[in-house]
């Protein structure tokens, strides 16, 4: 073996290490949180790469949970690693009044004005309890924002919003959430309040637990790749 194939199997030995002392060990008999116990793997989710980690909350406006969750998030978002990628999707479920609230935030985050008027608009509904009944009363409530009533409503009614949101909802369908709020990581692995996750605080861990064990992964397949790119021209020169 050549001094360059001893390095990359070194390297690649490396990253192994790394990922279990980084996801695994926690805990001398095996990992902090379990696979269909504290966390759920998305069945037939796609193999994300690079190093970017993705995290979605899935919520709704009308749903207590999320509004007494939201406190949490927002406090993790300050603190979050900076190669984690953030973004909500609105749940309808099926349900009208779901489905008005979700379309308002889908309308937001296409003019720009979403992450500046969410944690607002659930202060609105749950502190003050303030009820908006159409799309007119919910623009009015976000030309706080820099939009005009009329262009939020004309908006809402754009191709724009209606595709996004159906491939938000798509999204929910395809990640089997079933309440709110539901935590995604990298498109692959679901959290939801639960007896083994009986908090926000807890749920949070496990985000943080999942996310260096994605990071981990994929530092550990990259370098995998790294070796069998090099290794294969000297596979052809021994041929």
């Amino acid at each position: 073996m050549s001094n360059k194939s001893i390095g990359l199997v070194a390297m690649l030995s490396a990253f192994f290490l790394f990922s279990a002392n980084s996801a695994f060990a926690q805990d001398p008999q095996g990992p902090k949180y379990q696979q269909d116990i504290h966390y759920t793997l998305i069945e037939n989710a796609p193999v994300m790469t690079g190093p970017k980690v993705s995290l979605t909350e899935a919520f709704s406006y009308m749903c207590t949970h999320c509004a007494s969750f939201e406190p949490y998030i927002s406090n993790w978002l300050q603190h979050k690693p900076e190669y984690v990628e953030f973004k909500r999707i609105p749940v309808v479920f099926g349900r009208e009044s779901w489905e008005l609230y979700a379309r308002a935030y889908v309308t937001a985050e296409v003019m720009g004005i979403a992450d500046e008027s969410h944690a607002a608009l659930m202060d609105k509904i749950w502190k003050e309890k303030a009820l908006y009944k159409d799309m007119q009363q919910l623009g009015e409530f976000y030309s706080a924002y820099g939009v005009t009533a009329k262009e939020f409503v004309a908006t809402a009614q754009s191709f724009a919003v209606d595709a996004k949101l159906r491939r938000d909802q798509s999204v929910v369908q395809e990640s089997g959430v079933r309440g709110t709020p539901t935590l995604i990581v990298a498109d692959k692995y679901t959290i939801s309040g639960s007896e083994a996750v009986p908090n926000y605080d807890v749920m949070m861990d496990v985000v943080d637990f999942l996310i260096a064990k994605e990071s981990a992964e994929r530092k550990v397949a990259t370098a995998a790749g790294a070796a069998a790119q090099e290794a294969a021209p000297a596979k052809e020169d021994k041929g």
